[in-house]
C-alpha cells in the first residue's frame, strides 16, 4: 500500500505520436508534454492508474 508521502517521478521518453488520442491526453493530463520533460506527482491509485496506461511512454523514479 502506498505511503502517504511517497512522491513519483514521471519523466516522458517517447513521443504521443502514432499512439491512440487517449494516451495522449493521459500524458498530457500528467503534466507532460515534450521528451525529456518531468514532473513530481503524490502516489495515489488515480496517478498509478494514469502511469500504467501510457507506462511505455513515461519512465518513473520513487523519491
Amino acid at each position: 500500500m502506498p505511503q502517504a508521502n511517497k512522491t513519483l517521478k514521471v519523466t516522458q521518453i517517447k513521443s504521443t505520436i502514432g499512439f491512440a488520442a487517449d494516451q495522449g491526453k493521459t500524458v498530457r493530463a500528467l503534466g507532460l508534454g515534450r521528451i525529456g520533460a518531468s514532473v513530481e506527482h503524490v502516489d495515489n491509485p488515480a496517478v498509478r492508474g494514469m502511469i500504467f496506461k501510457v507506462k511505455h511512454l513515461v519512465k518513473v523514479e520513487e523519491i
